[in-house]
C-alpha cells in the first residue's frame, strides 16, 4: 500500500513542548502526518500553541480540527476537578464533528489517542472504520499491602481511583469501545489484562512515552556521571504513588554504608511537609534536599550530573522521567511494576519487585548500595541506557512502529 492513508485521530490533549497527555497528542499526531493525510481532532485551548509551533515547523498533511463543548460547561473542568467528566461529555459531543468528517473525507482509519486512559470511551470507535485505542493506561495498581504506608489523602485517591475504574469497566460505551477495536495498544501488561476483560480481540503492550531526536542528541553529548561523589536524584510530583516515602527509608539504610551521599528530590505536590518530617525523623539532614519545580532545562542538567534516578512509583503508566534520565547516561533504580517495568532494562538499571513495603525498602536499599559501590557498572548502565532510548524510544522510531501499526489495521479490516 503506497498511497497515504486517510486518518483520523482523536486527540483531546494535544499540545507541543509539553510532556504527559499533551506531548503524546501532539507527538502521535507529528508522527503520523509524516506518512499519511491525518485530521486531528481537538480543544480549541490547544490551538494558540499549535499553530506557533506550525509557523516554526510546518506539517502540510496536517489538518487540524478544534472542537470544545458550550463555554458554560467548562464550570465541570473548572481547577481540574471534575475534568474527566468534561472530558466523557467531550466525548460525546465530539462524535457528531467526527461523524461530518467522516462524511467529508472518507477515513481508511480513526485512531484514538488521548487521553491515554482505558476505563472511558472513545465514541470515535463508533465511526464505520477500522479503529485503533490508544496506546491507553490506567490499569496499574498500588499492591494493597502498601496501602498501609499512605497517608490519608492518598488513601482516598486509591479508593476514589478504584470506584472509578469500576464504573468505567461497567459503562456500555466502554465495553462497546473495547469490542470494536480492531487493536488495543496498553501501556503495561497490567492494562492490558484489563482490556481483555472488556472484551479486546486483539491487544499489543506498546509504552506511550518517547523523547523527541533532539531532546535524545542534546542529553547525549553530557558526560556520564563517573565521579567519587554520589548523588541520587528524583523527579517528580510529591503525592503518595510516586512512592519517595518508601526511597527516603531506603536512601537512610543506604547512608549507613555510604555516609557523604545526598538525595534531591525535585517537584512538588501535597506530600511534600509528611515528606520532609518523615526526613526529620530518619536523622537525614542536610544529605536530602527538596528542591521544588525548577525549569526544565534544569532539570535535565541536574539529570546528567547525577549518579542515579530514583523512580520509586507504585502506579504509572507512563515513564518520561526515567527516559529523560536515561537518555543522560544516569541508571534507573525502580520498582518493578507499570511502565518503568517495560521501559527500563537489566542492563540499564534495576528493577526492584514489590511485594510488601518492607521487602520493597530493603531490596531497594540493597540496590542503591550495589551502584553506590561500583562506578564503574554505573557507567556501563549509563551507557547502555543511552542506546536503549535510541533504539526504542524516541519520537522517530515510534513513528516507524505506527506507521507499521495502521497498515496492518487498515489491511487485516480490508481482508475480512
Amino acid at each position: 500500500m503506497n498511497r497515504r492513508l486517510r486518518v483520523l485521530l482523536s486527540a483531546y490533549a494535544c499540545e507541543p513542548r509539553r510532556g504527559s497527555e499533551p506531548g503524546v497528542g501532539w507527538n502521535q499526531a507529528r508522527q503520523a502526518a509524516r506518512f499519511h493525510e491525518v485530521w486531528i481532532l481537538t480543544r480549541r485551548n490547544n490551538r494558540q500553541a499549535i499553530e506557533a509551533e506550525l509557523v516554526r515547523k510546518p506539517l502540510p498533511h496536517a489538518h487540524w480540527v478544534y472542537y470544545d463543548l458550550p463555554r458554560w460547561l467548562s464550570f465541570w473542568k473548572k481547577g481540574q476537578r471534575g475534568v474527566h467528566l468534561y472530558y466523557y461529555l467531550w466525548q460525546l459531543g465530539a462524535y457528531r464533528r467526527c461523524r461530518q468528517l467522516q462524511e467529508k473525507v472518507r477515513f481508511d482509519l480513526v485512531h484514538h489517542v488521548t487521553f491515554v486512559n482505558y476505563w472511558t470511551p472513545s465514541l470515535a470507535a463508533f465511526l464505520p472504520v477500522p479503529f485503533l485505542w490508544g496506546p491507553v493506561g490506567g490499569g496499574e495498581s498500588a499492591p494493597r499491602p502498601f496501602w498501609a504506608t499512605f497517608s490519608w489523602r492518598g488513601k482516598v485517591f486509591e479508593l476514589l481511583r478504584d470506584a472509578a475504574r469500576w464504573l468505567g469497566e461497567s459503562d456500555p460505551l466502554v465495553w462497546l469501545t473495547a469490542r470494536r477495536a480492531r487493536l488495543a495498544l496498553a501501556t503495561t501488561p497490567e492494562t492490558a489484562r484489563r482490556l481483555a476483560r472488556l472484551g479486546c480481540a486483539s491487544i499489543r503492550v506498546l509504552g506511550a512515552s518517547a523523547l523527541d531526536e533532539g531532546e535524545i542528541e542534546n542529553l547525549a553529548t553530557r558526560p556520564v556521571s563517573a565521579g567519587d561523589s554520589l548523588r541520587l536524584l528524583s523527579v517528580g510530583r510529591l503525592v503518595h504513588l510516586k512512592g519517595y516515602h518508601l526511597s527516603l527509608k531506603a536512601f537512610a539504610r543506604m547512608r549507613k554504608t555510604f555516609p557523604e551521599a545526598t538525595y534531591w528530590l525535585i517537584g512538588d505536590g501535597p506530600e511534600r511537609r509528611r515528606l520532609e518530617k518523615q526526613a526529620e525523623r530518619l536523622c537525614l539532614g542536610d544529605s536530602v534536599r527538596f528542591l521544588g519545580w525548577l525549569p526544565r532545562d534544569q532539570v535535565l542538567r541536574l539529570l546528567a550530573a547525577g549518579d542515579l534516578l530514583v523512580h520509586p512509583c507504585l502506579h504509572d503508566s507512563g515513564c518520561w522521567t526515567c527516559l529523560e534520565a536515561m537518555a543522560a547516561g544516569c541508571p534507573v533504580v525502580c520498582f518493578d511494576t507499570g511502565g518503568p517495568a517495560i521501559h527500563v532494562s537489566k542492563e540499564s538499571g534495576i528493577r526492584v519487585p514489590v511485594t510488601s513495603p518492607r521487602q520493597a525498602v530493603e531490596q531497594m536499599a540493597e540496590a542503591l548500595e550495589r551502584l553506590g559501590a561500583d562506578r564503574r557498572l554505573r557507567f556501563r548502565m549509563g551507557e547502555a541506557a543511552r542506546r536503549r532510548v535510541r533504539q526504542f524510544f524516541s519520537w522517530d522510531r515510534k513513528g516507524e512502529l505506527q506507521r507499521e501499526i495502521y497498515l496492518r489495521v487498515v489491511k487485516e479490516a480490508g481482508s475480512r
